[in-house]
Protein backbone atom coordinates (compact mmCIF):
# COMPACT_ATOMS: atom_id res chain seq x y z
CA UNK A 1 0.00 0.00 0.00
CA UNK A 2 1.63 3.42 -1.16
CA UNK A 3 -0.10 5.39 1.95
CA UNK A 4 -0.47 5.25 5.26
CA UNK A 5 -3.67 5.38 7.56
CA UNK A 6 -1.48 7.83 9.13
CA UNK A 7 -1.15 10.26 6.00
CA UNK A 8 -5.01 9.82 5.81
CA UNK A 9 -5.31 11.32 9.28
CA UNK A 10 -3.47 14.38 8.85
CA UNK A 11 -5.05 14.93 5.42
CA UNK A 12 -8.71 15.20 7.20
CA UNK A 13 -7.25 16.74 10.38
CA UNK A 14 -5.97 19.36 8.17
CA UNK A 15 -9.39 19.69 5.98
CA UNK A 16 -11.42 20.43 8.78
CA UNK A 17 -8.95 22.77 10.88
CA UNK A 18 -7.73 24.10 7.80
CA UNK A 19 -4.29 24.96 9.89
CA UNK A 20 -1.87 22.42 9.99
CA UNK A 21 -0.61 23.33 13.35
CA UNK A 22 -4.17 22.71 14.95
CA UNK A 23 -4.05 19.59 12.85
CA UNK A 24 -1.08 18.72 14.36
CA UNK A 25 -2.35 19.36 17.81
CA UNK A 26 -5.57 17.19 17.35
CA UNK A 27 -3.51 14.18 16.68
CA UNK A 28 -1.19 14.71 19.35
CA UNK A 29 1.68 14.93 16.71
CA UNK A 30 4.35 18.11 16.08
CA UNK A 31 4.07 20.14 13.23
CA UNK A 32 6.90 19.34 11.40
CA UNK A 33 5.96 15.49 11.70
CA UNK A 34 2.35 16.31 10.24
CA UNK A 35 3.59 18.96 7.85
CA UNK A 36 5.61 15.84 6.37
CA UNK A 37 3.05 13.37 6.60
CA UNK A 38 0.98 15.83 4.32
CA UNK A 39 3.90 16.34 2.07
CA UNK A 40 4.83 12.52 1.72
CA UNK A 41 1.28 11.70 0.56
CA UNK A 42 0.90 14.79 -1.75
CA UNK A 43 4.81 14.02 -3.37
CA UNK A 44 4.21 10.08 -3.69
CA UNK A 45 0.97 10.44 -5.91
CA UNK A 46 2.50 13.72 -7.40
CA UNK A 47 -1.07 15.28 -6.71
CA UNK A 48 -1.90 18.67 -4.87
CA UNK A 49 -4.70 18.63 -2.21
CA UNK A 50 -4.86 22.02 -0.86
CA UNK A 51 -4.44 25.43 -2.08
CA UNK A 52 -2.04 26.93 0.44
CA UNK A 53 -2.55 30.79 1.68
CA UNK A 54 -0.66 31.82 4.39
CA UNK A 55 -0.40 29.83 7.10
CA UNK A 56 -4.12 28.80 5.40
CA UNK A 57 -4.91 25.27 4.01
CA UNK A 58 -7.68 25.45 1.49
CA UNK A 59 -8.99 22.07 0.39
CA UNK A 60 -8.96 22.33 -3.80
CA UNK A 61 -11.27 20.86 -6.33
CA UNK A 62 -9.34 16.98 -5.46
CA UNK A 63 -9.25 17.71 -1.82
CA UNK A 64 -12.92 17.99 -1.90
CA UNK A 65 -13.57 14.66 -4.00
CA UNK A 66 -11.36 12.49 -1.93
CA UNK A 67 -12.32 13.79 1.52
CA UNK A 68 -15.70 11.54 1.71
CA UNK A 69 -13.69 8.45 0.69
CA UNK A 70 -10.99 8.66 2.89
CA UNK A 71 -13.63 9.68 5.44
CA UNK A 72 -15.25 6.24 5.04
CA UNK A 73 -12.41 4.48 4.89
CA UNK A 74 -10.72 5.64 8.32
CA UNK A 75 -14.68 5.17 9.83
CA UNK A 76 -14.37 1.47 8.50
CA UNK A 77 -10.39 1.71 10.11
CA UNK A 78 -11.29 2.77 13.16
CA UNK A 79 -14.58 0.40 13.87
CA UNK A 80 -12.18 -2.53 13.00
CA UNK A 81 -9.63 -1.63 15.58
CA UNK A 82 -12.36 -0.80 18.12
CA UNK A 83 -13.39 -4.35 17.23
CA UNK A 84 -10.07 -5.71 17.80
CA UNK A 85 -8.90 -3.57 20.96
CA UNK A 86 -12.41 -4.07 22.78
CA UNK A 87 -13.87 -6.44 21.18
CA UNK A 88 -16.83 -4.16 20.91
CA UNK A 89 -19.16 -3.84 18.26
CA UNK A 90 -19.71 0.11 18.61
CA UNK A 91 -17.11 2.48 18.57
CA UNK A 92 -17.06 6.01 19.24
CA UNK A 93 -20.03 8.15 17.87
CA UNK A 94 -20.59 11.99 17.48
CA UNK A 95 -24.49 12.95 17.73
CA UNK A 96 -26.01 15.92 17.04
CA UNK A 97 -29.78 16.86 17.90
CA UNK A 98 -31.51 20.45 17.61
CA UNK A 99 -32.91 21.88 21.33
CA UNK A 100 -36.36 19.94 21.30
CA UNK A 101 -34.62 16.63 20.39
CA UNK A 102 -31.56 17.14 22.24
CA UNK A 103 -32.70 18.51 25.77
CA UNK A 104 -36.04 15.96 26.03
CA UNK A 105 -35.42 12.93 23.50
CA UNK A 106 -31.45 12.06 22.69
CA UNK A 107 -29.96 12.06 26.27
CA UNK A 108 -32.60 9.04 27.14
CA UNK A 109 -31.46 7.59 24.18
CA UNK A 110 -27.57 8.05 25.04
CA UNK A 111 -28.04 6.19 27.88
CA UNK A 112 -29.53 3.03 26.20
CA UNK A 113 -26.96 2.97 24.01
CA UNK A 114 -23.95 3.44 26.75
CA UNK A 115 -25.64 0.18 28.57
CA UNK A 116 -25.26 -1.60 25.62
CA UNK A 117 -22.02 -0.40 24.36
CA UNK A 118 -20.27 0.76 27.99
CA UNK A 119 -17.25 1.16 26.33
CA UNK A 120 -18.35 3.16 23.83
CA UNK A 121 -17.77 6.83 23.71
CA UNK A 122 -21.16 9.35 22.85
CA UNK A 123 -20.66 12.85 22.36
CA UNK A 124 -24.04 15.06 22.01
CA UNK A 125 -23.32 18.68 20.43
CA UNK A 126 -26.94 20.50 20.36
CA UNK A 127 -27.83 23.16 18.13
CA UNK A 128 -29.72 24.25 15.69
CA UNK A 129 -31.28 22.54 12.33
CA UNK A 130 -28.94 24.78 10.21
CA UNK A 131 -25.83 24.60 12.35
CA UNK A 132 -26.45 20.47 13.17
CA UNK A 133 -27.05 19.95 9.39
CA UNK A 134 -23.39 21.79 8.53
CA UNK A 135 -21.39 19.82 10.75
CA UNK A 136 -22.76 16.71 9.65
CA UNK A 137 -21.84 17.74 6.00
CA UNK A 138 -18.66 18.14 6.96
CA UNK A 139 -17.98 15.46 8.83
CA UNK A 140 -17.88 16.90 12.25
CA UNK A 141 -21.11 14.49 13.25
CA UNK A 142 -21.94 11.30 12.37
CA UNK A 143 -25.70 11.69 12.77
CA UNK A 144 -28.18 14.95 13.34
CA UNK A 145 -31.16 14.49 14.66
CA UNK A 146 -33.17 17.69 13.67
CA UNK A 147 -36.33 18.98 13.70
CA UNK A 148 -36.21 21.00 10.62
CA UNK A 149 -36.35 19.71 6.52
CA UNK A 150 -33.11 19.76 4.87
CA UNK A 151 -31.83 19.83 1.89
CA UNK A 152 -28.55 19.55 0.32
CA UNK A 153 -26.99 17.37 -2.34
CA UNK A 154 -24.46 15.88 0.02
CA UNK A 155 -26.87 14.92 2.82
CA UNK A 156 -29.37 12.17 3.04
CA UNK A 157 -32.70 12.99 5.22
CA UNK A 158 -34.39 9.94 6.85
CA UNK A 159 -38.23 10.24 8.57
CA UNK A 160 -37.45 9.20 12.29
CA UNK A 161 -40.85 10.27 13.78
CA UNK A 162 -43.80 12.51 14.32
CA UNK A 163 -44.18 15.48 16.21
CA UNK A 164 -46.45 18.81 16.60
CA UNK A 165 -46.34 22.06 17.60
CA UNK A 166 -48.52 23.53 20.37
CA UNK A 167 -49.28 27.53 20.76
CA UNK A 168 -49.60 27.99 24.59
CA UNK A 169 -50.20 31.00 27.19
CA UNK A 170 -49.64 31.23 31.11
CA UNK A 171 -52.53 29.87 32.70
CA UNK A 172 -53.29 33.24 34.14
CA UNK A 173 -53.49 34.69 30.37
CA UNK A 174 -56.74 35.82 28.88
CA UNK A 175 -56.68 33.51 26.07
CA UNK A 176 -56.27 30.83 28.20
CA UNK A 177 -60.08 30.53 28.63
CA UNK A 178 -60.58 30.19 24.70
CA UNK A 179 -62.01 27.62 23.36
CA UNK A 180 -60.36 27.87 19.88
CA UNK A 181 -58.19 31.26 18.80
CA UNK A 182 -59.42 33.24 15.33
CA UNK A 183 -56.76 34.76 12.85
CA UNK A 184 -57.82 38.07 14.23
CA UNK A 185 -56.92 36.65 18.21
CA UNK A 186 -53.50 35.21 17.15
CA UNK A 187 -52.44 38.94 15.05
CA UNK A 188 -53.40 40.99 17.94
CA UNK A 189 -51.01 39.40 21.05
CA UNK A 190 -47.37 39.29 21.39
CA UNK A 191 -44.94 35.96 20.70
CA UNK A 192 -42.19 34.23 21.77
CA UNK A 193 -40.57 32.56 19.44
CA UNK A 194 -37.51 30.03 18.19
CA UNK A 195 -34.70 31.73 15.93
CA UNK A 196 -34.56 31.62 12.11
CA UNK A 197 -32.70 28.84 11.09
CA UNK A 198 -33.96 26.64 13.89
CA UNK A 199 -36.65 23.34 13.24
CA UNK A 200 -39.42 24.83 15.48
CA UNK A 201 -39.45 28.59 13.61
CA UNK A 202 -39.39 26.89 10.53
CA UNK A 203 -42.45 24.82 11.22
CA UNK A 204 -43.99 27.58 13.08
CA UNK A 205 -43.37 29.99 9.86
CA UNK A 206 -45.54 27.14 7.77
CA UNK A 207 -48.19 26.69 9.63
CA UNK A 208 -49.18 30.44 9.89
CA UNK A 209 -48.44 30.92 6.57
CA UNK A 210 -49.88 34.09 5.23
CA UNK A 211 -50.29 35.87 9.10
CA UNK A 212 -46.56 36.37 9.18
CA UNK A 213 -45.95 39.44 7.80
CA UNK A 214 -48.17 40.97 10.47
CA UNK A 215 -47.39 38.78 13.47
CA UNK A 216 -46.12 41.06 16.43
CA UNK A 217 -42.53 38.79 17.49
CA UNK A 218 -41.93 40.30 20.49
CA UNK A 219 -38.64 38.27 21.18
CA UNK A 220 -37.08 35.28 19.24
CA UNK A 221 -34.94 33.21 22.03
CA UNK A 222 -32.47 30.28 21.08
CA UNK A 223 -33.54 27.88 24.07
CA UNK A 224 -37.02 26.32 24.44
CA UNK A 225 -36.88 26.90 28.30
CA UNK A 226 -36.40 30.26 27.91
CA UNK A 227 -39.72 30.81 25.79
CA UNK A 228 -41.41 28.71 28.11
CA UNK A 229 -40.29 30.89 31.18
CA UNK A 230 -41.23 34.32 28.95
CA UNK A 231 -44.95 32.89 28.17
CA UNK A 232 -45.32 31.92 31.89
CA UNK A 233 -44.29 35.59 32.97
CA UNK A 234 -47.17 36.76 30.64
CA UNK A 235 -44.66 38.19 28.14
CA UNK A 236 -46.64 36.68 25.10
CA UNK A 237 -47.68 33.09 23.53
CA UNK A 238 -45.77 30.98 22.58
CA UNK A 239 -45.37 27.44 20.18
CA UNK A 240 -42.87 24.67 20.59
CA UNK A 241 -43.07 20.89 20.56
CA UNK A 242 -45.08 18.65 22.18
CA UNK A 243 -42.57 17.08 23.69
CA UNK A 244 -40.80 19.94 25.67
CA UNK A 245 -44.20 21.12 27.25
CA UNK A 246 -45.80 17.92 28.64
CA UNK A 247 -44.63 18.28 31.96
CA UNK A 248 -45.40 22.24 32.09
CA UNK A 249 -49.10 21.16 30.86
CA UNK A 250 -49.67 18.40 33.09
CA UNK A 251 -48.46 20.69 36.29
CA UNK A 252 -50.76 23.92 35.31
CA UNK A 253 -48.31 26.15 34.41
CA UNK A 254 -48.59 26.61 30.75
CA UNK A 255 -52.14 25.96 28.82
CA UNK A 256 -52.30 24.67 25.19
CA UNK A 257 -54.44 26.85 23.17
CA UNK A 258 -56.46 25.27 19.57
CA UNK A 259 -55.98 26.86 16.56
CA UNK A 260 -58.23 24.85 14.22
CA UNK A 261 -57.35 25.47 10.85
CA UNK A 262 -53.71 25.73 11.02
CA UNK A 263 -51.76 22.04 10.82
CA UNK A 264 -48.75 21.98 13.19
CA UNK A 265 -47.57 18.46 12.53
CA UNK A 266 -44.25 17.98 11.29
CA UNK A 267 -41.60 15.34 11.14
CA UNK A 268 -38.32 14.54 13.18
CA UNK A 269 -35.62 13.79 10.90
CA UNK A 270 -32.14 11.20 10.95
CA UNK A 271 -29.45 13.19 8.67
CA UNK A 272 -26.26 11.76 7.31
CA UNK A 273 -23.79 11.96 5.23
CA UNK A 274 -24.27 10.17 1.86
CA UNK A 275 -20.65 9.10 1.70
CA UNK A 276 -21.02 8.37 5.48
CA UNK A 277 -20.17 4.51 6.37
CA UNK A 278 -22.42 3.32 8.44
CA UNK A 279 -20.35 1.92 11.27
CA UNK A 280 -22.07 -0.77 13.52
CA UNK A 281 -22.75 1.69 16.06
CA UNK A 282 -24.15 3.95 13.49
CA UNK A 283 -26.69 1.65 12.93
CA UNK A 284 -27.61 0.68 16.40
CA UNK A 285 -28.22 4.27 17.56
CA UNK A 286 -30.67 4.37 14.92
CA UNK A 287 -32.56 1.21 16.16
CA UNK A 288 -32.60 2.95 19.02
CA UNK A 289 -33.93 6.27 17.96
CA UNK A 290 -36.94 4.12 16.41
CA UNK A 291 -37.44 2.17 19.28
CA UNK A 292 -37.87 5.21 21.65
Amino acid sequence: MKYTLRQLQVFLAAAHSQNITRAAEELAMSQSAASGALRELETHFDIQLFDRVGKRLQLNELGRLLQPRVEALLAQALELETALQQHAEAGPLKVGATLSIGNYLAVGIMARYMVDHPDARVSLDVENTAIIADKVRNYELDIGLVEGEVQHADLEVIPWREDELVVFCAADHALARCSELSDEQLLAVPWILREAGSGTRQAFDRALYGLMPQLHILLELQHTEAIKRAVQAGLGVGCLSRVTLEDAFRRGDLVPLKVPGRDFRRLFYFVIHRQKYRSAGLVRWIQLCRES
